[in-house]
């Protein structure tokens, strides 16, 4: 792998996300229906304004109840119509641009021990998204070994 390549050549573009006032049961229809594990939460114009992960999601079902009667399936159901995407998410969220190198993707999921990272351009507007499994993916891509 050439870790002095641009993002832009590995991430994934165009991007799955929501909205900050979007609802949970919209990131629980993302999660159900997608191969994903992370969500940007981008405002009106693109601007990133954090990130909803597949843990993020599970931790918050854990706190619902464990029970599986109708009653307490509406119930959760009902919690995450009322709960919003800018509630859950993580606000911090560290950015990368699309001629950043591989080498500092790597970087910065090594030393943050995350596993996605947007790409935004240099107006702050989301352009695709940077994962470890991207980063897997293209360094095996030409070894032969099933991906």
């Amino acid at each position: 792998m050439d870790v002095n390549q641009a993002i832009k050549h590995v991430m994934t573009a165009p991007v799955i996300t929501v909205r900050p006032d979007d609802t949970m049961d919209k990131v629980q229809r993302i999660f159900d229906e997608e191969v994903l594990h992370h969500v940007p939460v981008v405002e009106e114009g693109g601007r990133v304004a954090g990130m909803i992960s597949k843990s993020d999601y599970l931790r918050l079902l854990h706190g619902f109840t464990l029970f599986k009667a109708r009653k307490s399936e509406d119930y959760n159901r009902a919690i995450l119509r009322s709960l919003l995407a800018h509630e859950v998410m993580t606000r911090q969220v560290a950015t990368l641009h699309p001629d950043d190198s591989l080498g500092v993707a790597a970087g910065y999921f090594r030393e943050n021990r995350f596993h996605a990272i947007p790409v935004v351009d240099g107006d702050s507007n989301l352009v695709g998204i940077v994962t470890t499994y991207d980063l897997i993916t293209h360094a095996y891509r030409d070894t032969g070994i099933a991906t």
